[in-house]
Order: C-alpha cells, then structure tokens, then sequence
C-alpha cells in the first residue's frame, strides 16, 4: 500500500493514471470555494486534464474551506500534496483510477481569513469560484431578494468585522483589488441553481451594496458572473470506497471520490480576466446556457426528488434499486415528459428523448451506488429551485401538476420522521425543526405541510395543486408509497 503524498505518486501502479506535468511549475489562477466530492469530480479533473495535455499550468487551484467541518478536507489534502484519487464506477463493474494534480493550494478560512482575502486579492487568480451548495447564496426562495438579517450576514457587516461568509471574503477581496487599481476576478457559481451566474451576481451584489454603493455599483459593472450547468452523479464518500482504492489500486487515499462516467459542464462565455482553455477539455462553451440548465435542473435534479422519498419510504435505500422499481420508473418517466418537458425551450444538440433515457440509465448503474438518503437531504434548498418552478409553470400553461404535487407530498411524508414500518429517517435540512413540525401537524391538518409561504408561496390557495397533493398525501398515509406509486404510474 502507498501512502498518496508528491513523493510516492510516481511509483503508484500501472494501471493508475496521473499527473504527466511538473506540479511544481504549476501557479494558482483560480480560488475555489466549497471543495468537496462534487468539485473534485467536476472542475479540477477538467483542469487536470487540460494540464495534462500542456496546458493550463497557470490555472492551478487554491481550495477555500469556509465550514468548521471543511477542517477535514483541510488535513486530507495537505497531507497529500492536494492529490486525490478519482475512481469512475462504470455500469460493468470495471473502475478506472486517476490521480487528479491540479489542486495546489488549500486555505481553511476560519484559521486565517485574511489569508483568503489575500489570495482572492492577488492579481494571479482571474477566477473564484463556488460550490457552496444550493443554499448557500443566502437567497429567500419565493421573493428571490437577498437575506440580510442572516446572522453571519449581520455579523460580517459589523464595523471592523473579521469576514466569515463567502460575501463577506469576497467582497472584501474585491474592494481591496478595486482599491488596488486591478482588474477584478469572475466570479464562476458552479452550483445547481437555474441562472447561477445571475444569482451570484444578485447575491453578492447585494452585500456589496450594505457595505458600499460605489463599490455594488463596480461590482455590477466590472466583475463577471457567468452561468453554468453542470452534470456528474458524485455520491458521498464511503469507508468502503476507501478500502475499495486501497484494495484494487494499492492507494492509501484519506479522501478519494467516487463518480459515474457521464460528466458534463455548459458554461457561459463571460469572464473578466480570461479564462482556461475548456472547450478542450470537453467542456460546452455557450453563448446561453439557460436551455441547458433547465433540462438538467427540471430533468435529472428534480428527477431525483422523484425517486428518493417515494423510494425511500418504500423500502429502497439505493438509487439504482429505486431507478429500477418498474413502477417508480414509469412514474418518473411520465414526470418527465408530461410535465418537465413540456416548461423546457430546445436544446441545441441535445435529442431530449435519449438524454432521458440516458438519465434512467444512469440512475440505474448499481455500481456508483448513490444513497436516496443523500438525494432527501437538504430538500428546503432544492425542490423550490428544481421542482416547483415546473409546477408553476404548468399551472400558468393549464398543463397538468399531478406527479409533481405529489412528489411534494412525498417529502411532506418523508418529513414526518418515520418510515411505514415504525423506523426513524433522519431528516437534513437547514430547516428540519420546521418542516418536521409541519409534516406532524398534517395527520389532523393536510395542507400544513405547504402553509408554509417562505417555501411554497402561495400555490396552498391553487386548489388546481392542492387537489393533486392531498390525494397522494392521502394515499400515502392510507396505502403507502409502493400502492401510490403504482396508482400514479396507471
């Protein structure tokens, strides 16, 4: 077994790919913040790749830790000099390993914001970019306008305040940058949310805004935010996947990623200060990215939310063993094209019936093994920004809302806590106190669950999706997910 450090990589074996280029001659032109499986999967092996290629060496990563809990990833990428192992799980069972290089650097922002400031400051990083999660952009999800009552927001705009959140490094990274007389850096969102880039701009303008007037209006005026749509199924990692790198590839990996084969990232054509070469990576430059993200978001992201707690209260605890439940399937078909598809504009390039075949196969590779525990989670983040825009927008077309609705109350029933034999689910939400209350109180009160206008707006008053959601409610608690589910796919 090798221990995965700059040292050992080179005697690792054959049949593990890594990094042809010299790291040492590499320099940091993008700051990432939010490392975790997902990013490593996604834009550092697209770097990794362009590196390897020649290409790209003055486009490095600095990773930023912001979380108490980011300390890990801290301690595992230091420990190996910024490698990591990235191991595709194909559907035949056969694995494919590579050693990604391309992140050289990681700050953990509580130990030292200053320093995080500075690297942001300094005119070698044309880039910062994000994974901060759906929820992260500290947006109200019905008004869309920006929180600035949040603690931490609050915080950070005290007089002399010491940043913590991501607004307030940033910002301050770009006030001292415009103080500076430099060109600013974009500001690359690579999260899952329709018009990231826009909601970025929205977001951090906004704080900017509470800070200075002169400064938002520079920020809107010189700093770019482009949007982009990215796709790659990343599970959470395991103690088995450890053991698995370990086992077939001879790696001790304190932190290696797991993924499927399938990726892809549609980014936008706007950056202040130029940009890696990543149309030669694979990657989709666009001059508009928004066909892209809705097929994804309205297609996979929310056909996720389909599956996982119909299939979890039904006994699945995996997504390919609900992807392959024949009545799940076709329920999550029919979402697709009776309702997701009929919201989306075309696709430049893309044949919408094969990408949605292509998802159900892709939900359905046994070997990536994705939880439907980790597609529950943080459900307040996404099914307003995946699901309920299809919702209404088919109201406002007279289409149907059926499956949708009663994904809605898939989750309400999810929320309750327990599954129907008695066992408990632990409920990961930001919100979970909230919601777990609300789905409690719907036994006596069915449309408690959607009440709650900071999630739902007013769509509880649309007797157009409350019809819909208390009958799949009430089929729920009366027969339970699997005869639902049957009833729903006809």
């Amino acid at each position: 077994m090798t221990a995965l450090t700059q040292e050992t990589v080179a005697a690792l074996p054959e049949t593990v790919a890594v990094p042809s280029y010299d790291r040492s001659r590499l320099t940091a032109g993008i700051v990432h913040i939010g490392v975790g499986g997902f990013h490593r999967a996604h834009q550092a092996m697209y770097l990794d790749r362009l590196m390897n290629e020649g290409k790209a060496h003055d486009w490095a990563i600095c990773g930023v830790g912001l979380l108490p809990g980011d300390a890990r990833m801290r301690d595992a990428l230091t420990a190996q000099d910024g490698l990591y192992t990235l191991v595709l799980k194909h559907p035949d069972g056969t694995r494919e390993a590579r050693v990604i290089g391309s992140i050289i650097d990681y700050l953990f922002a509580p130990d030292d914001p200053e320093a995080v400031i500075e690297k942001m400051t300094d005119p070698s990083v044309r880039i910062v970019s994000l994974t901060v999660t759906e929820g992260g952009y500290n947006i109200h999800p019905v008004t869309g306008a920006f929180d600035a009552q949040a603690p931490a927001i609050r915080a950070d705009l005290e007089p002399g305040a010491i940043p913590t959140t991501v607004f307030g490094l940033v910002t301050e990274a770009l006030r001292r940058r415009r103080a500076r007389g430099l060109v600013p850096f974009t500001v690359m969102s690579c999260d899952n949310i329709q018009g990231n880039g826009e909601v970025a701009r929205h977001s951090f303008t906004a704080f900017a805004r509470l800070v200075d007037d002169g400064l938002a209006d520079w920020i809107e005026a010189a700093v770019a935010f482009p949007n982009s749509m990215v796709d790659r199924i990343t599970p959470v990692t395991t103690d088995e996947d450890r053991e698995a790198v370990a086992e077939l590839f001879g790696i001790l990996d304190a932190w290696p990623v797991t993924c499927e084969p399938f990726t892809q990232w549609v980014l936008e054509n706007d950056f202040s200060r130029g940009r890696p070469p990543f149309e030669e990576a694979g990657v989709q430059v666009v001059g508009d990215v928004e066909p892209y993200e809705l097929m994804k978001l309205r297609l996979l992201n929310a056909g996720h939310q389909a599956l996982c707690y119909f299939g979890y209260l039904g006994g699945h605890r995996y997504v390919h063993e609900a992807a392959t439940d024949p009545a799940l399937a076709k329920f999550l078909l029919d979402y697709m094209d009776l309702e997701a598809t009929p919201t989306l504009r075309p696709v430049p390039g893309v044949d919408l019936d094969g990408y949605k075949r292509t998802l159900v196969e892709r939900f359905s590779n046994a070997e990536v093994r994705d939880t439907l525990a980790r597609l529950c989670a943080e459900s307040s983040d996404r099914i307003p920004k995946w699901l309920l825009p299809v919702v209404r927008e088919q109201l406002a077309r007279g289409g149907p809302v059926t499956r949708a609705a009663a994904v809605v109350a898939s989750w309400a029933r999810y929320a309750e806590g327990s599954d129907e034999s008695g066992e408990p689910i632990v409920v990961v939400d930001r919100l979970g106190d909230r919601l777990m209350a609300a789905a409690k109180a719907q036994r006596q009160r069915p449309t408690a669950f959607i009440e709650d206008r900071e999630l739902f707006g007013d769509l509880a008053d649309d007797e157009r999706f409350v019809a819909p959601y208390l009958r799949a409610l009430e089929s729920l608690h009366a027969e339970g997910a699997r005869a639902t589910v049957r009833w729903l796919a006809g």
